[in-house]
Order: structure tokens, then C-alpha cells, then sequence
């Protein structure tokens, strides 16, 4: 196949791959069921058992799981160290438990319910434990839920069961009826390689990665960013497949190693888009890798078998949830969320092909019952509102919002204005994130104990990633002419339920701000210079009364002044206002 024949191929593919998938999403979006569902169908309908449109999906899939590695990484990068260990309890405890007690149903229940043997059973009942981390993670992103007592369980049964790919491949290599792959390394030698590779990348993260990014910041390029982000991601995930390990696992390490970092927020926001189509591209892939002809062959098997993977992983997981301590209403949900088969299920049936446990077609099958039970999802999701809406009492006894606390409040620009903003905001107990681009003041920050980010704290999507949807106010601090209406107009239409409150830098800036519905602007040298003219008239000997009359004077002049040249554009309207030598405040005159 020569060169101009791929390149036709490849734009050939992309064009009916991103067609279907904008058509299909936009239309699954406006029925309310999701982006996840609208992949998952146009991966079916041009696949190569649909329309045959596009083929080849197992090389689309390889590519596409490196969405599913960009994703583990952000969400490392929403979890320090310190986090991870309070959640060990729900990891080592719930996770364990949740895969364990899955597992083992599913398995009973097909030994029970069909003609697989017991190891057979085994082989497809335990890869069906897992979920969907690449279907879910987003959707507690996406509801603001990932940080809540329940997305935080719903974590760490997802991080546990990457964990338990290891021992899951190691058990079915136990069962296997085939020769033994020589070039394959044995379970005990897994469970060393996953120690080391997680030592390893700490040991990376700290020495390496987070100087990198520092030095990178020094230079202030961004194109180094998103090509330093995704090496580190890249990289760490090719060690972890080098090894046979979870490749996921290695990028929400890599992740979880800049979680402190000061450059957090910039790399989110840049690896952001690249995630966000892999992952798209990912579904059309498991939506091409459905067999209809198995599904059409054996209709009323396939669907049985995956509303009872569905109904068995819910009523487990909900027992779990309410042993350690969610309520009923969010122990279902959670047994709803986490109730469908996970994209490593694809993985761990070929290998039980490979092992000879079961037939090729019964893994091609078995795939089939996981790419349902996805697609179930969204649906069932819908239904679970429904369960878990709290009824909405009405209450006389509480204050309404304005005697709540503050909400949380976006800095952008720590520098000597900034700083002094800050220390306010925070002797009121305001949650302040503070954003700034040089590395300078990120350090100093550290240096007295603040967490600074590193990042433009102008661009939306970075503001986004800060939390500005949430944020009660965002304040620009920044020394900066060039901030003008345009860019503030677009934060106030992404964010309207901030206050925009902003640092002029000089008159002009004052200006250009003229019209703008934002809380407030502070030219930046207005207060300090007034301060000082009061105690140069006090240091030649004006008396208190005059200073506060010359003071309240100079300040009605000049709030018309500025009015009078917003209106007009010229900095030079309005000079008769101007005290100029000569020209005193009447009944003033210096004796």
C-alpha cells in the first residue's frame, strides 16, 4: 500500500468518523442521553458489522485508549498524595470488596444460568466486576460530583479495580488450558513490576517531571506545555505497557506526582482537548468492535445476559455503599453508575480466548454484553434521579443565602495588588485560588505559605479548570493594559454567576472599561497617590479641614472628569477641571 493511499485512507476514515460522531452525539444530547451513547451508536452504524463504512476498529481502539490514559492522568492531577491516603479505607476496603463480591456473582451466576464451566465462568464472570472508568470519571467530572463523599467512593472502587487487572490476568493465566507463553512473565513477577513502576514514577514525578515544568514556566512557552504534558503522560504509559501493567495506572500515578504542582491548572487545560477526542474516539472504536451478528443471532441471551450484569452489579454494590455509610437514595445510584462492564472486560475476554477457557466467538459475545450494558448507562442514570432527588421541604427556621459563607473566589495576578487583595478575602475565611505566570511569584508564594498556580489566567478554558463555574467572584489583579471589554465580556458571558472585579491600570484602562456590567475596577495607583497628596498638604502645613475639603473636591473632579472622557474617548476632555498652578480651590489661596 503506498504512501498517497494511506494519507486517503486515514482522511477517508477521520471524515466518516468525526461526521458520525458530531451527528449523533448532537442528536443522543438533545434526547438527554448523552455524549457516551451517541459514540457507541455511530461506532455500530459504520463499523464494519453495520454500514462497513470504516474498518479496522481494534487499531482505532489501541489509539483511542490513550484518551482513557489522558483522563486518569487529569483525574491523578485532582488527587494529591495526602488525599490518596485518606481514601485508603474506601480503596483497599470498598474497591477490594466491590471486586471480589462482583465478580464471584456473575461468575455463579453463569456457572448456574448457562453451559460455561466453572473456569469458564470464572474467566468472563470476574472481568464483568469491572466499570467503565472512561464512562463514568467523566460523568462525575462533568456533574462537579468527582470531589463529593459519593464520587469519591465511586473513585476509589474505579482506582482499585485498575489495581486488580494484575491479579485478574494472573488468575485467568492460573485456568489456562493452553501451553504456556514462555515469552509471558508470571503473576508473582507482576506484582514486583507494579511495585517498582510506582516507585519509580513518584520518584520521576519528584525529580524530574515537577523541574521540568519549572523550567519550562521560566521560559513562558506554552507549545512546551502540551508537548511536556503529553511526554510525561506518553511516557509513563509505554513503562507500564513495557512491564504488562495497567497503562491507566502509570498515567494517574505520573498524574497524582503534580497534583501539588503549581502548573496544574495549565496542563489540565492543555491536555484537556486532547483527552476529550480520544475518549470520543474510544467509544466509536467499542461501537465498531460490536458484534451484531452474535447480538442478532442469539438477541434475547445477549439482552438476559446484560440486565442480569446490570441487576447483580447494582444490588452488590448498593449492599457495599450502605456498609460504608451512604445513604439508600446514594447507595443505589452508585450501584446504578457502576452496574455496566468495563473497557478492560475487552482485554480479559481475548486473553481467556487466548487460554483457551472459552471460544472466540463466546469472548466476541461476552464483548457484546459489555457494550450494552454501556449503553444502558445513561438510561439508567435518568431513572436514578428519580430515586435519589431529596423531596424539597419547605423550611421557615433557616436564614436564606446571604447569611450562607462566601462561595469560592478565582485571584488572577499575585503580585503586590494582588496579595493584598488576597489576605483580605482570606481573613474571611473566602477559599481564594490564585493564578499567576511567573514562576517568580509562584516561588515566593511557597515561600510564605501560599498555593499559587501557575497558568494565563485570561484564557477561559484555564479559568474553567480553576473552578471559575463555581466561583463567586473573579478578580483580576493583574498589571496588564492590554485587559480590555472583549476578553471581559467573554468571561462574564462563560461565567455569569461571578462578580468580575478588576485591577485598571491606568485611567486609559479605566476607560475602556466604560459600559462593562462588572462589580467594580480599581485604578490600581488611585488610593496610594491620594494617600500620599494628603500628607504632602499636611507636611506644608494645611490644616485637617483643608485636607478633607481639597480631598472630597479633587475627587468629585475627577469622577466627572473620567465620566466625561469614557463618553468622549479623549483623555483630554474636561482640562478646565484640572487644578493647574495658579488656579487654587477657592478660599484656599496659600498664605
Amino acid at each position: 500500500m503506498n504512501e498517497e493511499h494511506v494519507t486517503t485512507l486515514l482522511l477517508k476514515d477521520g471524515v466518516i468518523l468525526l461526521g458520525a460522531a458530531l451527528v449523533l452525539v448532537l442528536v443522543f444530547r438533545r434526547l438527554g442521553l448523552g455524549a457516551v451513547l451517541g459514540y457507541l451508536v455511530a461506532g455500530a452504524l459504520i463499523g464494519p458489522q453495520g454500514l462497513g463504512l470504516v474498518g479496522d476498529a481494534e487499531s482505532k481502539l489501541g489509539i483511542a485508549e490513550l484518551g482513557i490514559v489522558l483522563l486518569l492522568f487529569i483525574v491523578g492531577m485532582d488527587l494529591n498524595p495526602a488525599r490518596l491516603i485518606r481514601l485508603r479505607r474506601d480503596i483497599f476496603g470498598l474497591g477490594l470488596a466491590q471486586v471480589v463480591l462482583c465478580g464471584v456473582a456473575v461468575a455463579a451466576f453463569l456457572a448456574v444460568a448457562t453451559e460455561f464451566s466453572p473456569a469458564a465462568a470464572i474467566a468472563l464472570g470476574l472481568p464483568l466486576a469491572l466499570s467503565s472508568t472512561a464512562q463514568v470519571l467523566p460523568m462525575l467530572r462533568s456533574a462537579g460530583r468527582l470531589n463529593t463523599p459519593f464520587g469519591e467512593k465511586s473513585f476509589s472502587i474505579l482506582l482499585f479495580q485498575d489495581l486488580s487487572i494484575v491479579p485478574l490476568i494472573t488468575i485467568i493465566a492460573a485456568l489456562s488450558r493452553a501451553p504456556a507463553d514462555p515469552s509471558a512473565p508470571p503473576g508473582w513477577l507482576l506484582a514486583i513490576y507494579t511495585v517498582a513502576a510506582i516507585v519509580g514514577l513518584v520518584l520521576a514525578g519528584r525529580f524530574i517531571i515537577n523541574p521540568l515544568f519549572r523550567l519550562i514556566g521560566n521560559l513562558g512557552e506554552r507549545e512546551l506545555f502540551v508537548a511536556a504534558g503529553l511526554f510525561t503522560v506518553i511516557t509513563s504509559a509505554a513503562v507500564m505497557e513495557a512491564l504488562h501493567l495497567s497503562t491507566a495506572l502509570g498515567a494517574f500515578i505520573a498524574g497524582m506526582m503534580l497534583a501539588d504542582s503549581p502548573y496544574r491548572h495549565e496542563l489540565e487545560a492543555d491536555i484537556e482537548p486532547f483527552r476529550t477526542i480520544l475518549l470520543g474516539l474510544f467509544f466509536l472504536a467499542v461501537g465498531m468492535l460490536l458484534d451484531l451478528n452474535a447480538v442478532m443471532t442469539r438477541p434475547v441471551f445477549v439482552l438476559s445476559l446484560a440486565a442480569a450484569v446490570v441487576i447483580i452489579k447494582t444490588g452488590v454494590i448498593f449492599g457495599l455503599a450502605r456498609l460504608f455509610g451512604l445513604s439508600t437514595r446514594k447507595a443505589f445510584a452508585l450501584g446504578l453508575l457502576l452496574s455496566q462492564g468495563g473497557e478492560f472486560g475487552f482485554v480479559l475476554f481475548a486473553q481467556a480466548a487466548e487460554a483457551q477457557l472459552v471460544a472466540p466467538e463466546a469472548a466476541s459475545l461476552f464483548g457484546a454484553v459489555v457494550t450494552l450494558s454501556m449503553a444502558s448507562t445513561p438510561f439508567l442514570m435518568k431513572l436514578s434521579r428519580r430515586f435519589t432527588e431529596e423531596k424539597s421541604v419547605e423550611r421557615t427556621d433557616l436564614e436564606g443565602p446571604s447569611a450562607g459563607p462566601e462561595g469560592e473566589a478565582i485571584l488572577v495576578g499575585y503580585g503586590r495588588f494582588g496579595q493584598t487583595v488576597a489576605q483580605m478575602l482570606m481573613a474571611k475565611g473566602v477559599d481564594v485560588t490564585l493564578i499567576d505566570n511567573a514562576p517568580s511569584t509562584i516561588e515566593r508564594g511557597v515561600d510564605f505559605g501560599m498555593k499559587v498556580y501557575y497558568g494565563d489566567g485570561l484564557r477561559l478554558d484555564l479559568l474553567r479548570q480553576a473552578g471559575a463555574e463555581k466561583a463567586s467572584a473573579i478578580i483580576f489583579c493583574i498589571d496588564d493594559r492590554t485587559l480590555g471589554k472583549d476578553m471581559l465580556e467573554q468571561v462574564m458571558a462563560a461565567f455569569p454567576q461571578a462578580a468580575i472585579l478588576v485591577r485598571a491600570y491606568d485611567r486609559q484602562s479605566l476607560m475602556r472599561l466604560d459600559g462593562l456590567d462588572i462589580a467594580g475596577s480599581v485604578r490600581e495607583m488611585f488610593e496610594s497617590a491620594v494617600l500620599m497628596g494628603r500628607k504632602a498638604l499636611e507636611a506644608v502645613g494645611a490644616s485637617p479641614e483643608d485636607v478633607d475639603r481639597i480631598e472630597h473636591e479633587y475627587r468629585e473632579r475627577d469622577t466627572i472628569r473620567l465620566e466625561l472622557q469614557s463618553k468622549s474617548g479623549d483623555l483630554r476632555t474636561a482640562r478646565d477641571m484640572m487644578f493647574r498652578p495658579g488656579n487654587p480651590m477657592e478660599g484656599l489661596e496659600q498664605k
